[in-house]
């Protein structure tokens, strides 16, 4: 798994998302990989096209590179540890069956697990046990990941990865420095606060773009990319190189302080960009069960604040399942009322165990 097939894969979505926006493509990859390793045919490759640009092979590299990316203290440094944490949990209902390989392999990692969660006994129950998860995970920045009425009747499992980064920067910006300035929106002119630092960082003037990068205490940088004119679509060999571009330099940066987030379903974006069998009766998850599963809704929230002394954002992304062959508001009604047959028998081999013909139970 390459570089540039993930900065592929971020264009890919933030251009599909409108106007001001922030995300986290490491929570939507991470969520979406997990479901392309339990995927077969025409569901795994449409996802495998997004998050790999085809190659299959690459899918489980991706979910190393995302565990690796779990790393972020620097080595035999005394500076501020920075805090990050990561969970990937597959929360499934008692009705389906979960394959124990797909879970042998999420639960191997240092941030996956398998619970359980009652999606059909008290949906309400298993929305608030998830969303305290996540808000753990999250340190409170995102609690209600899953809102009211998003489990459905045939609602049997959730993919949920969570995401909380807080890293200082190597370079403070100057607290007393902090003032008004002006900040020119598509809609016009508006006062925002403008922090400011004066410092040797990485600076690129390249093809129409500025390009600062700042450090932090962490293996985590912020880079700020400012285009000349009106804000372009960049593509992802562009964005490359311009990340490739910045040397150290004594640079004055004014940069807005941040606050930024978003909710969002993502099921138009991923239809937009080619990710459609998971959604319909047509999806083939037989990795992660046995039980015909399809994805019911991908939902994400991300929050992402920058001041003075640091970063601090979080994400949280739900992959929804639901059964194909269950449908608990029109059950088929069996009354074993008359002459009947039982069978007792290994459900691998086929032997019967027992075998009966009953004609009077009494």
């Amino acid at each position: 798994m390459t570089d540039r097939a993930h900065l592929e894969f971020t264009v890919a979505v933030q251009d599909a998302l409108p106007g001001n926006v922030v995300w986290s493509p490491f929570s939507v990859a991470s969520a979406l990989a997990l479901v392309a390793r339990g995927a077969e045919g025409a569901t795994r490759d449409e996802l495998v096209a997004l998050l790999t640009g085809d190659k299959a092979g690459q899918v489980e590299q991706l979910i190393r590179l995302l565990g690796e990316a779990e790393d972020v203290v620097v080595p035999h440094s005394d500076d501020e540890r920075p805090e990050i944490a990561v969970s990937n949990t597959l929360w499934a209902d008692e009705r389906v069956r979960i394959n124990s390989g797909f879970a042998d392999a999420l639960t191997s990692m240092p941030s996956g697990s398998v619970r359980t969660a009652p999606f059909g006994k008290d949906p309400d129950r298993a929305r608030t046990e998830i969303n305290e998860d996540v808000a753990r995970t999250t340190h409170d920045l995102i609690q209600d990941l899953l809102p009211d009425g998003v489990i459905k009747h045939d609602t049997v499992a959730a993919l949920v990865n969570a995401l909380y980064l807080k890293v200082g920067w190597r370079h403070a910006f100057t607290e007393s420095a902090t003032t008004p300035r002006p900040f020119h929106t598509p809609g016009g002119r508006v006062q925002v606060p403008m922090m400011f630092v004066s410092e040797t960082l990485g600076y690129a003037r390249t093809s129409g773009w500025q390009v600062v990068q700042l450090p932090t205490v962490g293996q985590v940088e912020a880079v700020v990319l400012l285009p000349d004119g009106d804000l372009p679509e960049v593509d992802a060999g562009s964005l490359e190189t311009l990340l490739a571009a910045p040397k150290r330099q004594a640079v004055s940066l004014r940069l807005p302080k941040l606050s930024l987030k978003l909710q969002a379903e993502l099921t138009p974006v991923l239809n937009t960009l080619g990710v459609r069998t998971v959604f319909t009766d047509d999806a083939n998850l037989s990795g992660i069960s046995a039980d015909p599963l399809a994805v019911q809704a991908v939902l994400h929230e991300t929050v992402l604040k920058l001041d003075e002394q640091g970063l601090e954002g979080a994400a949280a992304t739900a992959v929804m399942m639901r059964v194909l062959s269950f449908n608990p508001q029109q059950p088929v009604e069996v009354v074993v009322d008359r002459p009947f047959l039982l069978l007792v028998r290994h459900t691998r081999t086929g032997a019967v165990y027992f075998s009966a013909r009953v004609t009077d139970p009494s």
